[in-house]
């Protein structure tokens, strides 16, 4: 059997070669129901995620910055939500918390790397909007696919640097406090909860560099949705001000769950913490968003539900 510790004793490093997730049930019954809950959420996001990747594909007419910005949305959606839920599901239905050391790892690393992706692609989607309505005869020549590509692949390489920081500074650090996370995956704050009390210091440089990247990141949205809707507001005519609200609306709706979820798992007081709020609040943050932003950007979108009707004829939207 793997090596399993209670918390307290000092272990070598070397013999980590598994963790133990939170279980969110201990009977039989409650973990298949969990399985059942996870796995239909689960196939909810992989089809409303999929129908999108799979109209903006096929259609000429969704060829435009704000449906491949969409698309990669979509991408980092599928991935965000596949690599917690999967092993949650496993570990429901196998009745078991384990998961080896380097299935930590990779969480930890894709988790990092799509979130901050994602955010970052957010704050490019509020620039295409600021554009689009502010400087709608500048679109063509400031967001031609050139430009749109690099800041996509700028959204996602921020994402891979972050998480080769966090991630290799993580798990350069001396484990002492056992091998049980206080999650049902793993993330950077339950592991620093493992190591020796100082050793948390040496995450402050990554947490310094992905804090300003966030903050700023943030500043930029703010901004870019005061210029936005000072210039609808202004519009005379109110057909224009509601086609210009249904393609706002949307990214709004998503930026706002995306942060007010991130924030209060991270900041909320301490005061109010614990295991199962803990654990309700990541299943908000990592589950919720992937799973709902589709079917936001599908409520408004004539376009996009119209596509998706003439690929799917059987799907009501």
């Amino acid at each position: 059997l793997p090596l399993q510790w209670s918390r307290g004793k000092m272990p070598n490093i070397s013999s980590v070669t598994e963790f133990l997730l939170l279980a969110f049930a201990d009977t039989r019954e409650l973990q298949l129901l969990h399985f059942a809950l996870f796995l239909g959420i689960y196939l909810a996001a992989l089809l409303g995620n999929g129908l999108i990747l799979s109209a903006i594909a096929c259609y000429h007419c969704l060829r435009t910055p704000m449906y491949f910005f969409l698309l990669n949305l979509a991408l980092l959606d599928l991935g965000c939500i596949s690599t917690t839920l999967p092993k949650a599901m496993a570990n429901a239905l196998w009745d078991t918390r384990a998961i080896s050391y380097q299935g930590c790892v990779a969480q930890v690393f894709f988790l990092v790397f799509l979130f901050v992706a994602e955010y970052s692609l957010l704050t490019v989607m509020a620039y295409d909007r600021y554009v689009a309505i502010c400087k709608p005869l500048h679109y063509g020549s400031l967001l031609g696919s050139r430009a749109c590509a690099q800041m996509a692949a700028a959204a996602w390489g921020s994402g891979f640097l972050t998480a080769v920081l966090h991630t290799s500074n993580t798990f350069s650090l001396p484990l002492c406090q056992g091998n049980a996370v206080d999650q049902f995956f793993c993330e950077i704050p339950q592991i620093l909860k493992l190591s020796i009390s100082d050793a948390y210091l040496r995450e402050v440089g990554p947490l310094v560099f992905t804090v300003s990247l966030g903050c700023g990141c943030f500043v930029f949205i703010v901004l870019s949705y005061v210029q936005i809707f000072r210039a609808v507001l202004r519009m005379p005519s109110c057909q224009g001000r509601h086609k210009a609200f249904s393609t706002c609306l949307p990214h709004l709706a998503v930026v706002s769950l995306f942060v007010s979820t991130a924030v209060f798992a991270y900041l909320k007081p301490p005061s109010i913490s614990s295991l199962s709020l803990d654990l309700v609040v990541a299943l908000l943050y990592s589950v919720l968003p992937p799973a709902v932003n589709p079917l936001i950007y599908s409520m408004r979108n004539q376009e996009l539900k119209n596509a998706v009707r003439k690929l799917f004829p059987y799907i009501l939207l």
